[in-house]
């Protein structure tokens, strides 16, 4: 069995073509189906805020039906902003800056892994290529990346901010000092950045990961780490500062109260927000992020694990790269306190959602990596086997997109129901939730959803409620979203004339009226 770095030189021009193929087909799926309706409570929510700011010409206050709406920063609406004014107000332009970011992603594993392990001229030997193509193809960063989220876009920076400090704390015999300046300043920087992103955890995870990262290792940090605080903690505060004291002149305590203590302090410590789980929810969540490499994330816990335990008996060995003879045992340990954290962070956390444990993915990425890199040195079939994986991941993705998510996504959507009430002439009519409430309508209804006195969408419960409305708004008729197991309420009023104009399987949407 040949090993990679003794490959033929008809194999090694066969891969110098595969890699950039293989990244083009991935920057082609990243930004593919982007188009398709806004699904979810949170997408369409964060789409239309972008909206209001954006039309506002307001980069600072995200607003939500023209009230405050202070439960993110200001990132992700940045980059829909900039998308809807080169694009258009389009489902695209909304996930374009996540999709961006995902491939941030990808391309601050490489730019790490590339200037921290020896490159060889063996297309197959450059270990940044296949940490790159694990990373392209890994099913959590893909899935993210398709949605208008807060997750992916924290997970680019804090990736970005790792990798720099990973550059510059690295003693590989290539880098120039110029390069370990560059990589503490991003360090710093893009710290801010994630600061902008999604709150204190970007502040949080990076230092709390740096630090365990020096305690798995026994060591202190250096000197030059130590002095680089002095002037890159006021660097990260004025990138952050862009947003947060613009807010703070604008909104004082308010904006304290319901973004720092209560989005942040609140839903970590109480279900206040309603998304409660196990104790161990992440410890499987965070795996089936890895799909479809998921047994060699598996195995490389467990060599982990095991190697934690011959290391109490004084019988720890380095993981090392056959292929290049590179230490890669700090970047095990890196990998690891990049995915304890965030796990051990969340795990004890109140309120949990999957994306939650997003930005701990790219350290599983980077463990997964070492074991595929181990597992093609032995045998060409093995190397087939692995770029197979990546490639039939990539390409099942586009006919799933084609044919698969639309229909899901129609369900999930109201676009096309709110599309059929203003093809019968309700273009102005304000809309109203019955028994439910769409926080999907919040965009393809912009302007028009009815509201509570304190800005929430309302929910009407009953028949008589919806005839009150229309008493006190001269007459004027409303369009309604209703379950279709309780439009019969709708229709067998004696208060209201109700017309049934569409469904999409969940919902009907209907027209009422006096009688």
């Amino acid at each position: 069995m040949s090993e990679i770095t003794k490959s033929p030189p008809a194999v090694r021009a066969k891969m110098a073509w595969f890699w950039p193929v293989f990244f083009a087909l991935a920057a082609f799926v990243f930004l593919f189906g982007l188009t398709i309706p806004l699904v979810g409570p949170d997408e369409p929510r964060y789409a239309e805020v972008a909206r209001e700011m954006f039309q506002r010409g307001d980069w600072i206050t995200p607003t939500l039906g023209g009230f405050d709406w202070f439960e993110k920063p200001a990132l992700l609406y940045w980059l829909e902003i900039v998308s809807y004014r080169l694009f258009g107000i389009t489902e695209f332009a909304a996930r374009l800056g996540a999709a961006l970011c995902g491939l941030g992603t990808v391309w601050c594993l490489w730019i790490m892994t590339r200037l921290t392990t020896r490159y060889e001229e063996d297309p197959l030997a450059r270990f940044a290529n296949w940490t790159a193509m694990v990373a392209a193809s890994t099913i959590g960063i893909l899935a993210f990346s398709h949605g208008a989220s807060f997750d992916i876009v924290v997970t680019f920076p804090i990736t970005a901010s790792l990798a720099g400090f990973f550059v510059f704390d690295s003693d590989h015999k290539e880098l120039s000092r110029k390069q370990k300046t560059v990589g503490v300043a991003s360090f710093y920087f893009f710290i801010g950045v994630a600061l902008l992103a999604k709150g204190l955890i970007g502040l949080v995870f990076p230092f709390a990961i740096v630090a365990f990262y020096y305690l798995m290792r026994r060591q202190t940090p250096s000197r030059a780490f130590l002095v680089s605080l002095i002037w890159g903690i006021p660097l990260l505060l004025v990138v952050a500062a862009t947003w947060y004291l613009p807010m703070y002149w604008q909104h004082g305590w308010e904006f304290i109260d319901e973004f720092i203590i209560q989005q942040h302090f609140q839903r970590f410590a109480t279900n206040k927000y309603q998304h409660p789980q196990p104790f161990y929810f992440f410890f499987w969540v965070l795996p089936l992020m890895t799909i479809p490499w998921l047994p060699f994330f598996l195995w490389g816990i467990w060599k982990s694990v095991r190697d934690a335990v011959r290391s109490l008996r004084g019988s720890a060995e380095k993981v090392t790269s056959p292929a290049n003879n590179t230490s890669l045992y700090p970047l095990l340990l890196f990998s690891l306190s990049w995915i304890l954290v965030p796990l051990v962070f969340f795990s004890f956390s109140g309120s949990k959602l999957p994306g939650y444990i997003l930005p701990a993915v790219p350290g599983a990425v980077l463990l997964t990596s070492i074991e595929v890199f181990r597992f093609v040195q032995k045998a060409s079939i093995r190397r087939t086997l692995a770029l197979t994986i990546a490639v039939g991941t990539l390409a099942v993705l586009i006919p799933a997109i084609v044919f698969i998510v639309p229909g899901f996504a129609r369900k999930e959507s109201v676009k096309e129901l709110i599309a059929a009430a203003d093809r019968h002439g309700y273009t102005d009519s304000p809309v109203a939730a019955f028994l439910t409430v769409s926080h999907n309508a919040e965009f393809y209804a912009a302007g028009r959803v009815i509201r509570d006195a304190d800005g929430k969408q309302r929910r009407f419960v009953g028949a008589h409620e919806l005839r009150e409305y229309i008493d006190q708004h001269e007459g004027q008729p409303l369009v309604v979203l209703v379950p279709k197991d309780q439009v019969g309420q709708l229709t067998a009023s004696d208060l209201l004339e109700t017309q049934i104009l569409d469904d999409n399987g969940e919902l009907d949407v209907a027209v009422v009226q006096w009688k």
